[in-house]
This record gives C-alpha cells, structure tokens and sequence, in this order.
C-alpha cells in the first residue's frame, strides 16, 4: 500500500517544484522589465515600481491602471471601480474599461446601467428606444408601453334631485368604477369613472326631515302669507284713524241714518192681539 503512494507523493511535489519557479522566474522577467522594481510594496502589491506603481497583484486582487494626468499607476483593488469590468486570468486579475456609453458592465457586451442620455435595454445603451416600448427617464430604460385599466362599474345610486329623494318625478342617478392600472407615458388614457342617467320616480311626498331647501323656502312663504292676512284688518284700523274730521263725521252721519231707518222698520211693524 506505501509502495502505491510514493509515486503520487513524488508528482505533487514536482508540481509545486514547478509552479515556484515559475513564479520565481516571473519576478525575474519582471525586475529584468523593470529595474526599479521594489520588494517592499504597499497596497496589495506582489510586485511594484517606484515609477509605476503595482506591476502585478496578491492573489484574488484585480490589476487596474489608473491615470494620473499624464502618467498611468497600477494598483490592485478587492473589486473594479465603476465603469470596469473584472476579469480572472491563471496569471492576472484585471479590470477592462466598459463600452464608452456604459457606466457599468457586467462584461464587455452586457451593460447594467447607462451614461447620461442613452436607455438600457438587453445590455446594451441606445439613445431611443425600440418600437413598441418607452424610455423611462427615472430609471433610463426602455420600458414595455402600459395602458389604463378601470374596473367594474357599481350599482345604480339612489335617483335624486337637488339632493332630495322625495317630492319629484323626474331626477338622476350615478354610478362610479376606480381605475385599477394606471397608464404610463404613452399608455391609453383612463376612461370616465363616473357615469350620470335620468331616471324616474312614483311621486311621494317628503316625511319630516326629508324636505330639501326648496321645500323649507316653500313652507316659510306660505306663513308669511297667512300672518300678512290676518294682519289686514289692523292695517284698515290704523288707516280709519287717520282720517280726517270731516271723513269722520260724514261717517257717523251715515250710522246715525242707518240707525232711523233700521227704528222706522220696527215701528212699522203690527202688533198682533189676542181674542
């Protein structure tokens, strides 16, 4: 059984024989690249350059060049910045720039959000949108066309007139519905949600408290009519006390006749006797 191991145990350690003097011989090529290569870095650095910066990173950082004015430094960061994409190499892990309409990537075909003035739509950032959609200008993506949705209509409502359910024949009713899905911009527009019909009803005569304005105004002019009534006779007293003495004495001569006449007729009269 020990004898069946060895040569396992033999071909990993060749392996790794191997794969430290590749590594090895890279951080030569690299100093022979670069003879101002520094062994003490900063910042996620395996190797680096007191011109250049990273010349490459620790393991599971990603390599990016970022311009200084005129002057391009490598640094190695946990995750590319915005507008990057990251890539994993054997050798490398770097960050690619995104598509110049892109702000940030998934990859160099797939875009996940827009620069100022383009509308995402599958990946990729277009100034209009396709036919059939629209561009919403909060998210910058082109979006599919909604349209208005009311829902079902509710019954009839009691028929009225001015308010009043009594004391007419002839009123209206209404009915409403509410709007389920609101359009967006370039949806079709919501229908009306109120709906009015005429509508007859057995005339009936209002109980008390159902009287509307129009019959409290009806009630109130026919008092004032029979209080101005009852008031006339003082009113034909007031205006014979303001005659004048003449008008007042002509009158109690006309009495004063009516009263011989009346005296006259009952003198006229026979008495009757008895046998």
């Amino acid at each position: 059984m020990r004898l069946r191991l060895i040569p396992w145990f033999f071909i990993i350690l060749n392996f790794m024989e191997h794969s430290g003097s590749q590594h090895a011989a890279r951080g030569r090529r690299q100093r022979r690249m670069h003879p101002n290569v520094s062994q003490g870095c900063q910042g996620g650095c395996a190797t680096c350059s007191d011109y250049n910066g990273c010349l490459s990173c620790k393991p599971r950082l990603f390599f990016v060049l970022e311009r200084i004015g005129m002057k391009q430094i490598g640094v190695c960061l946990s995750s590319c910045p915005s507008g990057y994409y990251g890539t994993r190499y054997p050798d490398i892990n770097k960050c690619t720039k995104c598509k110049a309409d892109c702000d940030t990537c998934f990859n160099k075909n797939f875009c996940t959000k827009c620069k100022s003035g383009f509308y995402l739509h599958l990946g990729k950032c277009l100034d209009s949108c396709p036919e059939g959609l629209e561009a919403n200008n909060h998210t910058m993506e082109c979006i599919s066309i909604v349209h208005c949705e009311a829902g079902e209509w509710s019954p009839w409502g009691p028929c009225t007139k001015k308010g009043k359910t009594c004391g007419f024949k002839r009123g209206t009713e209404t009915r409403v519905r509410a709007i389920i899905q609101h359009p967006s911009a370039k949806g079709s527009l919501c229908p009306p949600t109120t709906e009015t019909r005429r509508c007859t009803v057995q005339r009936k005569k209002c109980q008390k408290g159902e009287r509307g304005k129009k019959g409290r105004e009806r009630k109130r002019k026919k008092l004032n009519k029979e209080e101005s009534k009852e008031a006339i006779p003082d009113n034909r007293g007031l205006e014979s006390s303001r005659d004048t003495p003449e008008q007042r004495e002509n009158k109690d001569k006309q009495q004063q006749k009516k009263r011989k006449v009346q005296e006259k007729q009952q003198k006229s009269v026979p008495v009757s006797t008895v046998h």
